[in-house]
């Protein structure tokens, strides 16, 4: 084999290696644990939703739901806007909703370039029959605001997220 060729599927061979680990790193998700800790409120369960929110201050996706009939999503007003115009498949992450004083674990997945890139994490909250919160809490999706606790400002006392 000539020393061209050989160069020539030497390059190709690099090219092909560097082009498919770029590739991987621009869909690459990790997924995290996010506890959620409801404030001591009386009635029903909290329907919260868990939405990435881009810099300009729009939905980008939703993450997680907490309240499986769909029938009281409308009671998440600013999240359900968007959820009427962009529809998407949600059954594979929705959970129960959460009542007063409890806890709830659950595992979201978020894009590695989402992070430390301008985008939040927008926690909505609604409790049938009570004040409605569209922004329980709102963390920067930064490195140190996925490690922190951060307080919520209605029917959630806080939240931390830890890698999965």
């Amino acid at each position: 084999m000539s020393d061209l060729i050989k160069k020539t599927l030497l390059f190709l061979a690099v090219f092909f290696c560097v082009s498919t680990a770029s590739f991987a790193q621009k869909g690459a998700t990790s997924k995290y644990k996010c506890m959620i800790q409801m404030t001591n409120y009386t009635g029903e369960g909290a329907y919260i939703v868990i939405s990435l929110i881009d810099a300009k201050g729009a939905y980008e996706k939703t993450l997680y739901v907490m309240g499986p009939d769909k029938k009281w999503y409308n009671s998440l007003k600013e999240w359900n806007k968007f959820r009427t115009k962009k529809p998407a498949n949600i059954s594979a992450i929705t959970g129960a909703s959460v009542t007063g004083g409890d806890r709830s674990v659950n595992v979201v997945e978020i894009e590695n370039a989402k992070i430390n890139a301008g985008y939040k994490l927008r926690f909505e909250s609604a409790v049938e029959d009570q004040k409605y919160h569209a922004k329980d809490v709102e963390i920067p999706l930064t490195t140190e605001g996925l490690s922190a606790k951060s307080d919520g400002t209605g029917f959630i006392r806080y939240v931390r997220f830890s890698p999965n």
